[in-house]
């Protein structure tokens, strides 16, 4: 059996955006999404409010879908620090760990990051320091329904991210690789590569052309680069 690949979503995401390739044979892994409430078919679930939480719902699932089958751990951006922080949960309760953590579009834990202040600000400006802030917009952002469905998620997934603080423990005795857009204006290279403060056994920085939601328009090369990366 190929090594199952969990997805873990951007902030706001659901495990909706990584299911179309769940199925592709030109793949040597299996794309395995994982999925929070409040979005996709747990969308009358209220959002978790805390990174500890959105862990525990993480590290529930990576253990049902993994079984005792090889498995790594994939997150972007906001993804990445609840990748992070879902390892570090299934660490401290023995496991099973995967084979390696991928962290991509994300600062270190610990290193401060812009926030959002997200209850400050109606949906118009929220949207907009999100576009000002990621460099990246989307058309549903724009339609009042749709945005109502949606928003909620995101803003919730941002404040945890406002207030995140690091669990405190030893650095992870699990293979940490970095990804990071070559023009991402969020998360600077150093910052990036500080993620070795995490690792045992330190972590492998990887650059990919692209900004910070590189992947968006080129899935493809994040899948290639994924391919390389955990051969």
């Amino acid at each position: 059996m190929p090594l199952s690949l969990m997805c873990l979503p951007y902030a706001g995401a659901g495990a909706g955006v990584f299911r179309p390739w769940q199925d592709s044979p030109d793949l040597p892994f299996r794309v395995v999404p994982v999925q929070l409430p409040g979005r996709d078919e747990r969308f009358v679930e209220d959002p978790c409010t805390s990174m500890r939480d959105a862990a525990q719902v993480c590290a529930d699932q990576i253990r049902r879908f993994a079984g005792t089958e090889p498995y790594a751990v994939f997150g972007h951006s906001f993804g990445a620090l609840l990748a992070y922080e879902t390892v570090r949960l299934l660490s401290d309760r023995g496991g099973p760990l995967p084979e390696r953590l991928v962290v991509s579009g994300a600062a270190a834990p610990g290193l401060p990051r812009p926030r959002m202040d997200g209850a400050l600000l109606d949906d118009e400006a929220f949207v907009a320091r999100l576009r000002d802030l990621v460099g990246y917009d989307h058309d549903a952002w724009h339609e009042p329904e749709l945005r109502e469905l949606l928003l909620p998620a995101l803003r919730a997934d941002l404040e945890i991210q406002d207030g995140y603080v690091p669990a405190p423990g030893p650095a992870l005795e699990v293979p940490v690789t970095v990804l990071r857009g070559t023009e991402d204006s969020l998360v600077g290279r150093a910052d990036a590569a500080r993620w070795a403060e995490c690792a045992a056994a330190g972590a492998d920085l990887v650059d990919i052309p692209g900004g910070h939601m590189y992947f968006t328009e080129n899935w493809a090369l994040l899948w290639k680069t994924l391919e390389s990366v955990l051969e």
